[in-house]
């Protein structure tokens, strides 16, 4: 196997907060697993003992929570996208990851307690956008514009005209 074949792994830099982020994370995506947990040594930087790195996996994808000190923060030029099926997991994951100091932000784009940013999108949106009728798609990407947790009934109906 050569790196290319390797998948992927997203590294998280968090100030000390690493294994709390990746059980609030655990928590909230059903499809997920805890990996390794690295923790620092005499050799430092950090106090010997102390948590390194967690490995984790969120439907697929793969993480490294890594506590790295104060010097990084996450800010919106990164986020993760989550594909919803239906108003139902939008709402849940909306709701999970706002809970306990998450802010909500325009456009389905929201910030959880930890800083990072997702996009709850539901599929029908992607759909809509996506659409060969341009009228339709511009009408429902404005309705999106007013909105911060997506609803994809205002969505359609703004799609259809109504």
């Amino acid at each position: 196997m050569t790196a290319s074949d390797k998948q992927l792994t997203t590294c998280l830099w968090f100030d000390g907060q690493a294994e709390e982020a990746a059980d609030f994370y655990l928590s909230v995506f059903k499809d997920s697993s805890r990996g390794r947990v690295g923790h620092y040594t005499e050799a430092g930087p950090g106090e010997p003992g102390s948590v390194l790195t967690v490995e984790f996996t969120l439907n697929g994808q793969r993480f490294v929570g890594l506590n790295g000190g104060p010097q990084f923060h996450f800010d919106e030029a990164i986020s993760f996208q989550i594909p919803c099926a239906d108003q139902e997991e939008v709402d849940y994951y909306w709701s999970r990851l706002t809970e306990g100091g998450g802010e909500e932000g325009p456009c389905g784009w929201l910030k959880d307690r930890f800083g990072v940013s997702w996009q709850v999108v539901p599929d029908a949106l992607i759909e809509m956008a996506a659409g060969e009728d341009q009228e339709k798609a511009a009408r429902a990407m404005a309705k999106m514009l007013t909105m911060h947790k997506l609803d994809i009934a205002e969505l359609r109906r703004a799609y259809e005209g109504g």
